[in-house]
Parts: C-alpha cells; sequence; structure tokens
C-alpha cells in the first residue's frame, strides 16, 4: 500500500515539473553568416502570447522582427559587423530566452570558390579541376578556414557535396537524360541514318553558293548535338566543299558557327538537360522565383541574341557569297585552286578515332529515315509529356508548370527504343553492335556529366556563403539595372575565350548569376514579376558570352573539333573565324542585350539586327568570284 502512494506522489510530482518545463524557441540561422551582408532569422516554437514582443541582440544591437505571427517570427536585414563567433540571443522583457551561435565570415571569402574556379581555369586549361578545387575552397571555407579541418574540407567535397548533387532526384534526371540522348546520337550514327540525311542533303550542291546554304542547312539539320553536328557536317561536307573549291576555312567556320549556336537555343538537345540543371541550381536560392527552370529556359531564347545573328550572319553569308576580312582572302584563294587553309590538314589534325565512332557500318544502307523517325518520336514524346505532366489554360502555362526531367526522360526512351527497333529490324547492326554504339554516344557526354556535378556541387557552396548577395552587397548600389546581362556577357565571354569550353564557363557562372541579377533587382526595387526579363536576359547572356568564347578560343574543344572534321589548319581557322564573332557580338550586344536591358521587346530587336546583319555583310562583305 505504502508503494502504491509512493508511486502516485512521484507520479504527480513528475507531472507537475514536466509541465513546468517549457520548450526553449528555436532558432533558425544561416549555417554561414557573412559581414555587412544583411541576413534573417527565423523562430518557431515560442509563448504565442507576447508574439510581436521579441528582441534579437547580436552583440550590442537589437532587433525587432519584421513579421510576427503565431506561428513564426522572422527578423530580417540583420547585420554583423566583425568577424567572430557571434552569440544570437532571443530576448523576451529584456531577459534571454534561448541563444544560438552563428559563424561569421568576412565578406570577401564568399568569392573564393567561384574566383578560384575562374583563375584555375584560366591558368591550366582544364575545368574540372578547376571546379573541385573551388568546391574544397568553399567547403573550406563553410567549416571555418582552419587547418585542423583542412583534411575534412577535402573529404566533403565527395562525401558532402558531390554525393548531395547525385541525390537530388532532378539532378538525376538529367544526368540520365544526356547519357539517353548520347546514346541516340550514337545509334544513329552508327546505322547510317546521319549519313542519311547528309546524302539527302548533298543532292543539291551545284554551285559555292548551294554548297555553302547545304552545309549551313546540314548544321541546322543536326540540331541536337553540337559535337556530332561537328565530326558529321565536317567529315560529310569536306569532299563536297573541295570539289567546289570552297575553302576549308569557310567550311571550318560554316560547321562551327552552326554547331553551338544551333543546339543551344533548339528546344531538345543534348545541351537541354544541361542548362536546366544548371539554372535550377541557381533559381532553387530565391524563395520568391516561382518559375520552373524549364519555364525560364524557354523565356530565355528569346533574349540569346548571339546564337540568333550568329545563326541568320551564316545564311547571308553563304547565300549572298560575300565575305570579308580574312576570310575574303581564304575564298578568292580557294577558287583560284590555291587553298591555304588546307596544307594544315595533315600537320596533326587527325580526326579518324572520332570519325570512326561515327561512321556507318555500311553506308551503301544509309537512309535518313533511319535518324530522322527517331528523332521526331522523341520530340513528340518530350512535349507529349510536358502536356501530360503541365496544368494551365494556355500552352505557355502548360508548359511552364510542367515536369520537365520527367518529360526528358521519357521522350529519350522512347527515342532510344524507337532507334534500337528501327536498327534491329532492318538488320543494320546486331543487337550487340546497337548497344555498343549506344555506349559510344553514351561516352561523348561523360564529360560533360563530371562538369555538371561538380558545378552542382559549386552552386551548393556558393549558396552556403551568400556569394551573389555578398557581390550585390559591394556592387548592387553601382550596377544598373540595365546592365546586368552586358557585364555578365562579357564576364562569360572572357572567361569561355580563356578556358575554352562554353559548358565549363556555365558550370561556374550559372550558380551565382540568377541570385545576383535578383539580388540587384530586389536591392533597387524592381524585384518582381514585371521585370523577370532581366533575369531572362542574364540567364541568355551566360549561354551567349559562353559561346562566343567558345568560338574565339583557340584552345575550344568545338574550335578545334570543327578545324579537324573539316581538315582545315587550326590557327586560320580560328583567325578567319574570330573577326565575324566580334562583328555578331557587337550586334548582339548594341542591338539586342543592351536595349531588352531597357525594357525593349525582344520581338523588336531581333528583326532589328538581322536587317543590321544583312546590311552589314552587304556593305564590308565582298563578292568572291
Amino acid at each position: 500500500m505504502n508503494i502504491k502512494k509512493i508511486a502516485t506522489l512521484i507520479f504527480c510530482l513528475t507531472s507537475f515539473f514536466v509541465t513546468q518545463v517549457k520548450s526553449s524557441p528555436t532558432i533558425g540561422v544561416p549555417e554561414i553568416v557573412l559581414t555587412n551582408v544583411p541576413f534573417e532569422v527565423s523562430v518557431t516554437d515560442f509563448e504565442q502570447q507576447q508574439v510581436c514582443e521579441y528582441q534579437l541582440q547580436i552583440n550590442d544591437f537589437i532587433f525587432e522582427p519584421t513579421v510576427c505571427n503565431s506561428d513564426e517570427l522572422i527578423f530580417e536585414y540583420l547585420l554583423v559587423e566583425e568577424q567572430s563567433n557571434n552569440q544570437l540571443e532571443l530576448l523576451l522583457d529584456q531577459k534571454e530566452i534561448a541563444s544560438e551561435e552563428i559563424n561569421v565570415l568576412r565578406g570577401w571569402l564568399s568569392i573564393l570558390p567561384p574566383l578560384v574556379s575562374i583563375l584555375v581555369a584560366l591558368l591550366f586549361r582544364s575545368v574540372i579541376p578547376a571546379l573541385f578545387l573551388g568546391v574544397w575552397v568553399g567547403s573550406f571555407a563553410i567549416l571555418g578556414l582552419k587547418i585542423g579541418v583542412l583534411w575534412q574540407s577535402f573529404l566533403d567535397v565527395v562525401s558532402k557535396y558531390v554525393k548531395q548533387a547525385l541525390a537530388d532526384p532532378d539532378h538525376a534526371a538529367v544526368i540520365i537524360f544526356s547519357l539517353m540522348i548520347g546514346g541516340l546520337v550514337g545509334i544513329i550514327s552508327k546505322n547510317g541514318g546521319m549519313q542519311g540525311i547528309v546524302n539527302s542533303l548533298t543532292r543539291f550542291t551545284s554551285s559555292p553558293k548551294r554548297g555553302q546554304l547545304i552545309t549551313s542547312s546540314l548544321g541546322l539539320a543536326i540540331f541536337f548535338d553540337d559535337y556530332a553536328n561537328t565530326l558529321v557536317v565536317g567529315n560529310t561536307m569536306r569532299k563536297v566543299t573541295d570539289k567546289l573549291k570552297i575553302s576549308r576555312a569557310k567550311l571550318a567556320f560554316l560547321v562551327d558557327a552552326t554547331a553551338a549556336p544551333v543546339a543551344c537555343i533548339a528546344l531538345i538537345t543534348t545541351w537541354v538537360g544541361y542548362q536546366i540543371g544548371m539554372i535550377d541550381v541557381s533559381v532553387g536560392q530565391i524563395d520568391a522565383i516561382d518559375q520552373s527552370a524549364y519555364s525560364i529556359y524557354l523565356n530565355s531564347i528569346l533574349y540569346s541574341f548571339y546564337p540568333i545573328f550568329m545563326l541568320a550572319f551564316v545564311f547571308t553569308i553563304a547565300g549572298s557569297g560575300r565575305d570579308f576580312s580574312a576570310m575574303y582572302q581564304y575564298e578568292i584563294a580557294a577558287r583560284q585552286g590555291n587553298d591555304k587553309s588546307a596544307q594544315g590538314a595533315s600537320m596533326g589534325y587527325t580526326n579518324e578515332a572520332e570519325s570512326k565512332q561515327l561512321e556507318p557500318k555500311d553506308p551503301s544502307k544509309a537512309r535518313a529515315i533511319n535518324a530522322f523517325f527517331p528523332i521526331l518520336i522523341f520530340i513528340v514524346s518530350v512535349i507529349s509529356g510536358l502536356y501530360a505532366t503541365g496544368e494551365g489554360d494556355s500552352i505557355q502555362d502548360i508548359i511552364g508548370s510542367a515536369d520537365a526531367y520527367q518529360a526528358l526522360l521519357w521522350g529519350s526512351l522512347i527515342g532510344v527504343m524507337t532507334a534500337f527497333v528501327l536498327t534491329i529490324s532492318q538488320g543494320l547492326l546486331s543487337l550487340e553492335e546497337t548497344v555498343q554504339s549506344w555506349y559510344e554516344g553514351v561516352k561523348f557526354m561523360i564529360f560533360a556529366i563530371i562538369v555538371l556535378i561538380m558545378a552542382w556541387s559549386l552552386g551548393q557552396t556558393t549558396e552556403i556563403l551568400q556569394t551573389a548577395q555578398y557581390l550585390v552587397s559591394i556592387l548592387g548600389e553601382f550596377l544598373p539595372v540595365p546592365l546586368v546581362p552586358t557585364i555578365i556577357f562579357i564576364l562569360a565571354a572572357t572567361t569561355a575565350f580563356a578556358t575554352g569550353t562554353s559548358w565549363g564557363t556555365m558550370g561556374i557562372f550559372y550558380p551565382i548569376v540568377i541570385p545576383l541579377a535578383w539580388q540587384v533587382l530586389f536591392l533597387n526595387g524592381m524585384a518582381d514579376i514585371e521585370h523577370m526579363y532581366i533575369i531572362y536576359s542574364s540567364v541568355a547572356c551566360v549561354l551567349c558570352g559562353a559561346v562566343w568564347g567558345d568560338h574565339c578560343s583557340p584552345i575550344s574543344d568545338t574550335t578545334i573539333m570543327s578545324s579537324m572534321a573539316s581538315g582545315c589548319n587550326h590557327i586560320d581557322h580560328v583567325a578567319t573565324q574570330f573577326p565575324y564573332a566580334i562583328v555578331v557580338a557587337s550586334i548582339a550586344l548594341l542591338i539586342g542585350t543592351i536595349p531588352t536591358g531597357y525594357g525593349w521587346s525582344p520581338m523588336i530587336m531581333i528583326p532589328v539586327g538581322i536587317l543590321l546583319v544583312w546590311i552589314v555583310i552587304f556593305l564590308f562583305g565582298k563578292r568572291v568570284n
């Protein structure tokens, strides 16, 4: 009996004390706080009777909540001026209720990861080590920049950031899609479908003008991959253009100037998954933007002035028979049977390995339908997938709300299976050969996938370190909103020119560009739907600058491949293409990017720019006879 009384007493006392214990409020702080950069703190699980009477103290400064409701308190525009492990205290009636440590770093440290990546890429001409080192520096900074955590920060590159990048379902979808598209290109190249498309077009070549127009058209036809475009068009048309006495330098230009521009603005290409993945990294850092990465990508196409104007330039040059600068001299020499740009074709610029991987097994069975039909099925499947997964009353609403990753996965799988069935059913390749050709195509995408993964990882570190917010804090007041896209173009172009990789440049810049542009808009009171065109243009300018730098860089992979596939001396190709790229970039900035930054519609500026391209060619170009 006594035992029961004692147990009852203990239970009552325990219940009494438990009810008297109040859970401490939960304070949500950023993983890293930068000096002199505004940040915000959230508080939950607090006493709701005095919601708006809570205060936050950092050092000697007291802050009032900017948002207070029964569920959450938010303290915005908080500032820390000195680097230290600061104590953040939650006060009620001037008494400390809860506290939290905040890890404070000097603001300039937040730009180290992308800065290191850019500098290493410039110095060593290799983007993967540059991105890896950038992630490592970011990891080291996040852990406090202490020697004792140097090894742990190195291990975290893979165990934390790369793993998290791969664990994201959307990232996995992009990787699978890119690999599947690479495999599709491999199959339709090996089964003769690509060669069939080429053969169909080459029947119409009878003059230098037609030869150039057919070459350019073929560049558009193979729109889904710039590598496949470069290797197939260059290798196939070389014999045709030689017969028509078109210089190898001109062929290399037509190949190079259509490959990346069409691949980066066509709706379904090997570039799409990469671009959407990069945009998703960037836009995911901004809660205020509710548009999907695919929707932003679609809207940015109209602001991709350099690729659009370059394609217009290519067809105008080809159709008019005019050239200027160094290209004119090479064309005149070629017409006279003295093509100097072809002399370097046997000086180490061989492309046998690349060509063999794309050569059909039996050229006599090359049929265009074997490439055209799988691509058509792929496109229709993706569009159907977008429609099936989207919602809304208009096409734009449906596509904008659709699950683009799901649609791309469905489309790529159906496209690959269509290519498999067509190839095997006609006896063009055995099952083993078809699988092997798919694998050869996949291998072309491995480098891009690695760059993509490292770029995602770098994006995680820059998000934690609030790189964009710091850049805005020092540049925002001096950076005119309308010129943000132009500055981004120049930075991306410079980096791509120095590193020779458009994909690597996008991997470095995309994680910080949208947050940077959005913060500049916010600082100027323009962060709303009406000014989203600045975001679209900024996204486009990363791409445009990257492609321009790729076109002009002598160390660019696609520029080298264009020289190789065309049998052109590489230096001659760079020297003849550079003036054309400069002209087109100038028109793109002056007629496209800058005016649209001030609110002009791209639907107006695109026709104006194309007209100016035509005028420049007819004013400065000379007819090649």
